[in-house]
């Protein structure tokens, strides 16, 4: 990890309090104004940043040079991020094809298995026939329109909150590079401290569940991608499942839990016994991936699988799905400052 040039400078014990207050404050309003993806975008990049541009500067000399290479790669960094979202949603759209097709060649054999499935009580709510579902989503729309319209201006504003924080980022690790620890008075120098553990919170958390969620993902996709296909077995959507397993699976512990229920549940559309068959598969590979799972995170934050869940359920009864986003990173960010204080 790199090192933190605020502790260059010990600040007094009420200028820590009164840091630790503003920190509090602060994260509590990144939840309450609903901030926390720039504040997660924000903190990415600066990590990227921060652990890529040493490499580079050992080659080069000079502040200027350090300084171009840090801009550099948090223009690049941005650059990549903004690319990958763009092409997740891409391969959602191709995954799903033409809006008509998919009502007729995807939705529909799904409806039919699961009439097959399902108990003769529940069938008689399926619809019959394409247009019949068809109807169905245009009168739930309707009656939820006010609602969608609402969720598609908080994902605009979400995106742009990202895209804002992704900037952001790179800025701070570039003003860090450029200022001395000597030019900061000594409230600014304790909140240095409580920023550098944020971040060091974020890089032990984040980039432990990438390890671990790239991981799941491969098993998955050797799975519905490479064994079922070869045995002659395809599941509906098996590509936006692989990315949905990997996107979910950065959270810690629940996330493998939504993962699973969605390639079971695919797994089903196909068959009762394709359904049971990717479940039993999941089982064994979650199992092995337990110890490893156990050696990722344990070593990162000390912290065993109950008190994640704790502070997930926690954050979440708080601030509802941004809390359980965020419980992670703010319980190993209050572990640290606990641990720093020498109070755990």
């Amino acid at each position: 990890m790199h090192s933190d040039p605020s502790r260059l400078r010990e600040p007094s014990r009420a200028i820590r309090i009164a840091s630790y207050v503003l920190a509090a404050v602060a994260l509590v309003l990144v939840m309450e104004l609903r901030l926390l993806s720039a504040l997660l975008a924000g903190l990415l990049v600066y990590e990227l940043v921060q652990t890529i541009s040493p490499l580079l500067e050992r080659r080069l000399s000079g502040e200027r040079a350090r300084v171009l290479v840090v801009a550099l790669i948090g223009a690049v960094v941005v650059g990549l991020l903004i690319l990958l979202a763009l092409g997740a949603i891409g391969l959602f759209h191709r995954e799903i094809g033409n809006p008509q097709d998919m009502w007729r060649e995807q939705l529909m054999p799904l409806v039919e298995k699961a009439r097959e499935q399902l108990p003769a009580a529940l069938v008689g709510s399926l619809p019959d026939s394409v247009d019949e579902l068809r109807v169905m989503a245009t009168e739930l729309a309707r009656k939820h329109a006010s609602s969608l319209q609402l969720a598609g201006k908080d994902t605009a504003r979400g995106f742009a909150h990202i895209i804002i924080g992704l900037v952001l980022g790179a800025i701070v690790a570039l003003s860090r590079s450029t200022r001395h620890p000597h030019q900061v008075g000594p409230l600014a120098t304790a909140l240095g401290q409580r920023c550098h553990r944020l971040a060091e919170a974020f890089h032990n958390i984040v980039f432990a569940q990438i390890k671990i969620s790239l991981l799941n993902t491969v098993f998955t996709a050797v799975f519905l991608i490479g064994v079922l296909p070869l045995l002659g077995i395809h599941v509906p959507l098996a590509k936006t499942l692989v990315v949905v397993t990997f996107v979910v699976g950065l959270l810690p512990v629940i996330g493998n839990l939504i993962s699973n229920t969605a390639v079971t549940i695919a797994g089903l559309s196909v068959s009762l016994g394709v359904g049971i068959a990717a479940l039993v598969f999941l089982i064994l590979i979650h199992k092995l991936e337990y110890f490893l799972n156990a050696r990722i995170v344990g070593t990162q934050i000390r912290s065993r699988a109950w008190e994640l869940l704790v502070a997930m359920l926690v954050m979440e009864a708080a601030f509802g799905l941004a809390g359980l986003v965020a419980a992670p990173i703010y319980y190993a960010y209050l572990k640290s400052e606990l641990e720093g204080e020498n109070l755990l």
